[in-house]
């Protein structure tokens, strides 16, 4: 992690999980000392949003960054703060961009992409196989297609983040493993991170593609 390139966009199809990985690695980051930020730039969907953990985030000294009138996760008007501007041209910032869903909601990120210089930046795909948009390797091969275009960048690395929330099993991993796989040889995009929760990160076989990445539940209360 701490070896990725100091810009780093995070996209991910709808319910991929694509916000709680954000967050999850914006943490893990300002826990290792790095002068951290996160940039909330999904302007499409109003639920489960970074900005709604900035408290949470910033006791960790994290820089958080939303819309131009704050934190308001309810507020959903499609404004970018300026802000975004101070990491993404500090290089004394690791920067993370939590972009929307789809190619609409990744259309914000492309007036920046004068930054996404090849070397000096990451783009991870989350892919959660459970999601109807991603169940097949075209159908993933679609969506990155679209935001690739739209942003004027490529995508440099894939996440495994296949889960059924508190429930997801060792099984589901390595059904969303072989998925993710297959879209790993088919586009030679390698896979960084194989996603999961804390409690079943000792199972995941060695064997497999990818860094095991232990989360915690930010984005879901208990009872969700």
């Amino acid at each position: 992690m701490l070896n990725d390139k100091r810009i780093r966009i995070i996209i991910g199809h709808y319910g991929s999980g694509k916000t709680e990985f954000a967050v999850n690695y914006a943490m893990k980051l300002a826990e290792s000392g790095r002068k951290t930020a996160l940039a909330d730039m999904d302007i499409v969907n109003p639920y489960f949003r970074s900005r709604e953990k900035a408290e949470v985030m910033e006791t960790a000294g994290i820089k958080v960054i939303s819309g131009n009138r704050g934190h308001h996760a309810n507020l959903d008007l499609p404004m970018v703060s300026a802000e975004v501007l101070t990491p993404l041209q500090d290089s004394s910032y690791d920067c993370i961009l939590d972009v929307g869903g789809d190619s609409v909601g990744a259309r914000v990120i492309a007036q920046f992409r004068q930054y996404f210089v090849p070397g000096n930046y990451d783009m991870f795909c989350v892919i959660n196989r459970y999601r109807a948009d991603t169940q097949t390797v075209e159908g993933v091969l679609t969506h990155i297609r679209e935001i690739e275009s739209m942003v004027g960048a490529r995508v440099t690395g894939l996440i495994n983040n296949t889960h059924l929330l508190r429930e997801t099993t060792l099984e589901d991993i390595l059904y969303g493993q072989e998925l993710v796989e297959a879209v790993s040889k088919k586009i030679d995009v390698p896979i960084k991170y194989i996603s999961v929760l804390d409690k079943i990160a000792n199972q995941i076989p060695e064997s497999l593609d990818g860094e095991v990445f232990p989360i915690k539940m930010y984005m879901r209360p208990d009872w969700l």
